[in-house]
């Protein structure tokens, strides 16, 4: 097996696990009588976590090795979602979620994707990059799409008696800890190839690398708290208090839009080839950003689920044409910290959002988070295209 199949399994296993953590966890904290403002800090408490794990990845995952940086990021995300599993205190989960890295985002952003994608362009040359970037999105879709279909396993245990409903979700999120645990093989048998020198000191930024990575940093950060408020574990709040749905439905429906995020993957390295990544960044995000506005406005949880599934099918091409991007734009030994730093940006933004997506929920409404989130998204937008038009990887060039 190359070592880009194994990030590909790894990266699987653990978009199962972040899948379902996306749809219960939010869930699994009000059923146990703590308040949606609870809820808010113990989402925030996972991203700090992330947060400073990726700060740590950035600037010394290249001398501790990616290899056992990712071995310890993943043991310590097994045992942050076993113990949140047996927990009830909110403090205790947000302890968890805060050194397991629980974000209940349902996607993966952190110090792990940030190791991933510093090693990838090493099994591929500049033409294949963002192809292979594309289908590690893809591979991370279908495994968020099934570990959603997997948030049925409350429901289903009820209804068979085998636990009671706490207990359920109980078991929900002990399967998320045993699912981050099995991708842990695959990262251990990684080859030197991998790595970035080992035990190296990580040489400082060229003035151009510099520059870049400054105004892409402030940039995400922009585009991170609007993202901030829309983790699947807030997402699936608002449908189940909003319009009355179901696990089994939600559950439904982040699978619809995983398979609509996976096609738009590959549609954005077709695009990208034709018209340049920054442009795929930037027209396909604008128009999923305006249709996020729309969904409070549906009659129904049906024409609201039509329209997340029409924004799934355009938000996420910027995702693997962001990352190849970052990658293509800066020298090779940089990588990491590059995929590190604006790693750092949107999960510090992002642990922002969920604390005040929580107050603005409670305060004024279950549709405010999405309308801040439009708004920061498509400024971010026009800022990026402003900034980076004319700033060209080496396939464009």
């Amino acid at each position: 097996m190359t070592d880009r199949r194994r990030i590909y399994a790894a990266s699987f296993l653990r978009a199962l696990a972040n899948g379902l953590l996306g749809v219960v966890f939010g869930i699994y904290v009000a059923k146990l009588g703590h308040s949606v403002v609870a809820l808010g800090l113990v989402l925030s408490s996972g991203l700090v976590g992330a947060t400073l794990a990726t700060a740590l990845v950035t600037f010394h995952g290249d001398r501790f090795g990616r290899r056992r940086s990712l071995l310890a990021l993943g043991a310590l995300g097994a045992a942050g979602g076993a113990v949140a599993a047996l927990a009830t205190d909110a403090l205790l989960i947000a302890a968890a979620a805060f050194f397991g890295m629980l974000t209940g985002m349902g996607k993966d952003r952190g110090a792990m994707l940030a190791l991933e994608s510093a090693a990838l362009p090493s099994t591929t040359d500049d033409i294949g990059r963002t192809r292979a970037f594309a289908w590690h999105a893809v591979i991370q879709d279908a495994g968020q799409a099934l570990g959603g279909l997997l948030a049925v396993l409350p429901s289903v245990l009820r209804d068979t008696g085998a636990a009671s409903e706490s207990g359920s979700y109980r078991a929900a999120i002990l399967l998320y800890a045993v699912l981050t645990a099995a991708s842990l093989p695959f990262y251990r048998a990684l080859s030197a190839r991998s790595e970035a020198g080992s035990g190296a000191a990580r040489k400082p930024l060229t003035p151009r690398s510099r520059s870049i990575l400054w105004k892409i940093c402030a940039l995400f950060s922009l585009d991170g708290i609007g993202g901030g408020f829309l983790g699947s574990a807030l997402f699936s709040y608002f449908f189940f208090a909003y319009f009355g749905a179901s696990e089994p439905q939600i559950a439904v429906l982040f699978l619809g839009g995983k398979i609509m995020s996976a096609a738009s993957h590959l549609a954005a390295a077709w695009l990208a080839r034709r018209i340049g990544l920054v442009n795929t960044m930037v027209f396909t995000h604008i128009p999923s950003s305006l249709i996020l506005v729309a969904i409070p406005f549906a009659g129904s949880f049906w024409a609201a689920a039509a329209l997340y599934l029409l924004r799934e099918g355009l938000a996420e091409m910027d995702v693997p044409t962001r990352t190849s991007y970052v990658v293509a734009v800066v020298e090779p030994e940089e990588r990491t910290f590059a995929s590190g730093a604006t790693g750092i940006a949107r999960l510090a933004s992002w642990a922002v959002a969920p604390a005040v997506a929580g107050v603005a929920i409670q305060t004024v409404s279950l549709a405010m988070p999405l309308f801040i989130a439009a708004g920061l998204k498509i400024s971010y937008d026009v800022l990026l295209y402003a900034a980076f038009r004319h700033v060209r990887p080496p396939e464009e060039r």
